[in-house]
């Protein structure tokens, strides 16, 4: 049989299945190398980033001896916080996947003055209508870059208010990855942030999607000839199983004489069998290949696993040495679980990284 292009059924089929997959396959790959791009670019701003200071020429600010302009962000913003908070210590952390941002204000911070954001290798400052708000790294305490809304906050040891900035959305993301540049040059830790861009690199390589099986005209079933194709024909079976099922369970009518029949006893010797218990249902684990565990870790993402749970080397191969790493949890190559990720030379005698853990 074939449909008005003369091309049979099944061939009609394979087309569209081929075309279907090879779409998915490009928006998938599209976002996959946009993803890989970034990366590449980030770590190659890593590795150049030097700033001079003639880049600062026009900007209303005195830069000290042999102090540098990294990058110059207008549009910027001052906030304080109203009450008194902690903020995390400075780390090193570069974000895997950054969200969206939205231009707001999270709660309980309030924007004083407008200006242009400098950071140099040195120091934060935000030159402002009202004066200059400067943090230098070699004072500063705690630092939060805010998930949801384009908003850094800051604590330093002279001062005693939580303050920060507020960015243009657009301006945030390479903004915190030059602050984290710049914050580890000051403690001599860049090779530490270039560390987690290649792991960050290699995990995202592993990642890359693979190009879809072609389907065949042989690989039609008759199913596709159904409108809506398997839907359809799994909705018809069920309806052909449970159709007589409901007819026979139905009760008809009760006489008193088929009453007094149906609660008659059994007579003697004949025993009911027993009815089987329905099977309790299997509920599959999600772990992408980690072994089982009573704490949830997994190899699929989501939170990095930087103070593990004491009893990780009961459940997983544990490197020797492995409680004195000092950063997240890694799987090496040779299938051991080590403490040294995000540090150089992660996984260091154990063929390198190969994914990170998480829960």
């Amino acid at each position: 049989m074939t449909d008005s292009t003369g091309s049979t059924w099944r061939y009609t089929w394979a087309r569209q299945q081929n075309e279907r997959r090879r779409r998915a396959y490009r928006t998938v790959e599209r976002a996959w190398r946009r993803r890989d791009d970034e990366l590449r670019r980030l770590r190659a701003l890593a590795v150049g980033l030097q700033g001079t200071a003639a880049a600062g020429v026009g900007l209303p600010l005195a830069l000290g001896p042999g102090e540098a302009v990294l990058r110059a962000v207008p549009g910027a913003q001052l906030v304080e916080v109203r009450h008194t908070t902690v903020l995390p210590a400075p780390d090193l952390v570069v974000e895997a996947e950054p969200g969206p941002l939205r231009h707001r204000l999270p709660d309980g911070v309030r924007a004083t003055d407008a200006g242009i954001a400098v950071v140099t290798n040195r120091r934060l400052v935000l030159v402002g209508g009202r004066g200059r708000r400067d943090w230098a790294y070699g004072r500063m305490t705690g630092l939060l870059h805010d998930p949801a809304a384009p908003v850094t906050l800051i604590q330093v040891l002279d001062r005693r208010q939580t303050s920060g900035v507020l960015l243009p959305p657009g301006a945030a993301a390479e903004f915190r990855f030059v602050l984290t540049l710049a914050f580890a040059d000051a403690i001599e830790q860049r090779p530490a942030v270039l560390a987690q861009l290649d792991e960050l690199i290699a995990l995202h390589a592993e990642s890359a999607p693979f190009r879809p099986a072609i389907a065949t005209p042989a690989q039609a079933r008759i199913s596709a000839r159904v409108p809506g194709g398997r839907r359809t024909v799994a909705v018809a079976a069920a309806l052909t199983l449970v159709v007589p099922a409901v007819l026979v369970e139905s009760d008809p009518p009760v006489t008193p004489e088929v009453a007094s029949a149906a609660t008659a006893a059994p007579g003697p010797g004949v025993t009911r069998p027993p009815q089987p218990s329905p099977s309790p249902s299997v509920v599959r684990e999600r772990r992408c290949g980690a072994p089982a565990n009573p704490m949830g870790y997994d190899y699929c993402g989501g939170e990095r696993v930087r103070e593990p749970d004491h009893r990780i080397c009961d459940w997983f191969d544990c490197v020797p040495q492995f409680w004195a790493g000092r950063g997240y949890l890694v799987l090496c190559r040779d299938g051991a679980v080590s403490l040294t990720g995000g540090q150089p030379k992660p996984c260091a005698g154990h063929d390198g990284v190969r994914r990170a853990v998480h829960r």
